[in-house]
């Protein structure tokens, strides 16, 4: 009887890992989606030449 209680608790300590594993993914991937969503930011070096020089 012991073996099978240790049996399921490892059982459900595997289902915990896999969700927080699962989880984490789909912040990663989320993360990836929103940044390639983000506007790309240019460079600022071709236009520092059409502004006055700040005091």
């Amino acid at each position: 009887m012991f073996q099978y209680e240790i049996a399921t608790a490892r059982h459900d300590d595997l289902i915990r890992e896999a969700d927080a594993y699962r989880l984490v993914q789909e912040a990663k991937k989320s993360r990836r989606l929103f940044s390639r969503n983000q506007e790309p930011e240019g460079s600022v070096r071709g236009h520092r030449s059409r502004f006055a020089r700040a005091a």
